[in-house]
């Protein structure tokens, strides 16, 4: 069984930073080869990827996010966290880890930011 803890959400004003970090707790040797991703989910809108890492450490990054955002992995403590520089309103939501490996994925409980102008 996989559970991942989120946390580091907040309230931040716009050109601000924030750190979010998503701990994968009994997971085995799981996290080493899971690809993990942050998405992001504002009212009313679809959930949408922000950012991921494969086990190798391959990134990806929504365009609105490049430059801004950088996901990181530790893998000895099965983390990954993702520094957000730049905030910008539209950057508020509801910010989900997902771990995926082995044909399953996992999802967080969700972190909330919101940026203020």
């Amino acid at each position: 069984q996989v559970r991942l803890v989120e946390s580091g959400g907040g309230l931040v004003q716009a050109g601000g930073s924030l750190r979010l970090s998503c701990t994968c707790v009994f997971s085995g040797r799981i996290f080493s080869i899971s690809t993990m991703a942050w998405y992001r989910q504002a009212p009313g809108k679809q959930r949408d990827l922000v950012a991921s890492i494969t086990s190798g450490g391959s990134t990806i990054y929504a365009d609105s996010v490049k430059g801004r955002f950088t996901i990181s992995r530790d893998n000895a403590k099965n983390t990954v966290s993702l520094q957000m520089n730049s905030l910008e309103p539209e950057d508020t939501a509801d910010y989900y880890c997902s771990s995926r490996a082995l044909g399953s994925e996992y999802w967080g409980q969700g972190t909330h930011i919101t940026v203020s102008s």
